[in-house]
């Protein structure tokens, strides 16, 4: 079978994120399956116009504006695909009226307030409106997705089909958990994009309310982006000093030892499509403590892998951790629960369920041309 996915980026894009590296090990598993796959995303500075990764054929053309036109060119002298993967980050790729073959919706997150994050009104509510209108007008096309959460946004606006897949994670889960005691300095990661939507200056927060509660917390923080500068200089206004390290974009082994290394992953984003990052923490034997957003309710199970904040709030997560901190024994449980569940969240577990899925999809009748 031919599949071709849609993504506005490719892995090897500067801004690639954990979309692009999940969507990569999908379509490396499809190829492994001995089926042709394609990916067309938009060129970036410096790129090559095609390339193979993983037996993916990289194709790249056009920018923001322009891509869509690029796609649809490139796609007219191909041989037919079976199933086109059209991946909405905001904006669809509209195929389904143009490649004239199988398609589906791939969807990480419903965006909603994640555009006031990034614009200033009213482009923001521009975006929101748009994005439900485009649901509305994909409610006759197959989502796919990793969420319940995202789920049920989708159904709200009408989609009438939806298949939840969670994500996998390449983190190998610890062959056993050594002792960690929760004691002082409390040890908190944070690992995200530095981006207004992921609100790591909330996470800054947390540790400020907590030396003020006279408890002593180190938080480090890994990855880059364009908040970087504002997030240091925040941590700088607050006087926390040492408590706060920037860490960086670190190697898979270097993230994969903060995460071991820490007591607790602190997320404050403002949602999620899954929370890829809490369950590598997991495979590390650290739990996590997240905000009650879509995404992080469905990658942490509250009381059980982690614990949900009561409220969007810094207050809220800091009296959370106070609380665990008064009970070493649930924290030693939530640290072997999140540690066993991540197993399951293995690609071995993960990759055939998908692959099967996008085999029958690709095997429906066709649109007439």
């Amino acid at each position: 079978m031919r599949f071709l996915m849609l993504n506005w980026r490719d892995p090897k894009n500067p801004r690639a994120g954990g979309a692009e590296r999940v969507s990569r090990a999908f379509l490396a598993a499809l190829v492994s399956r001995g089926h042709q796959v394609y990916w067309f995303a938009n060129a970036f500075e410096g790129c090559a116009p095609e390339e193979n990764v993983d037996g993916i054929e990289m194709v790249r053309g056009g920018g923001k504006g322009s891509s869509i036109i690029k796609a649809i060119g490139w796609y007219r002298f191909q041989p037919r695909f079976d199933l086109v993967i059209d991946q909405h980050h905001g904006i669809p790729w509209y195929a389904p009226w143009w490649c004239k073959t199988n398609s589906i919706a791939y969807i990480h997150e419903v965006l909603g307030p994640i555009w006031n994050a990034f614009y200033r009104w009213p482009w923001s509510a521009i975006g929101r409106c748009q994005e439900r209108w485009t649901h509305w007008l994909y409610r006759r096309v197959p989502f796919w997705t990793p969420s319940d959460s995202t789920k049920n946004a989708l159904l709200e606006s009408g989609v009438r089909e939806v298949k939840v897949i969670p994500n996998g994670t390449d983190t190998t889960p610890l062959s056993e958990l050594e002792s960690k005691p929760l004691d002082q300095p409390l040890r908190l990661v944070a690992v995200s994009r530095l981006a207004p939507n992921k609100r790591v200056d909330h996470a800054i927060q947390v540790v400020r309310i907590l030396e003020r509660q006279g408890i002593k917390a180190r938080l480090t923080i890994v990855g880059t982006g364009e908040s970087a500068s504002q997030l240091k200089q925040t941590a700088k206004d607050y006087e926390l000093g040492d408590a706060i390290v920037f860490a960086g974009q670190l190697t898979e082994a270097e993230k994969n030892e903060a995460l071991r290394d820490a007591h607790i992953l602190v997320h404050t984003s403002i949602r999620e499509g899954w929370g890829l990052n809490v369950i590598e923490a997991n495979a590390m034997g650290t739990p996590a403590v997240v905000y009650p957003v879509a995404g992080l309710v469905d990658s942490t199970v509250d009381g059980d892998t982690g614990l949900v904040a009561v409220a969007e709030d810094p207050k809220a997560v800091a009296d959370s951790l106070v609380e665990l901190m008064r009970m070493p024994e649930k924290y030693q449980r939530l640290r072997v629960n999140a540690w066993r569940r991540s197993m399951t969240f293995q690609w071995k577990e993960v990759l055939p369920q998908a692959c099967d899925w996008l085999e029958e999809q690709a095997s429906r009748p066709r649109r007439a041309s």
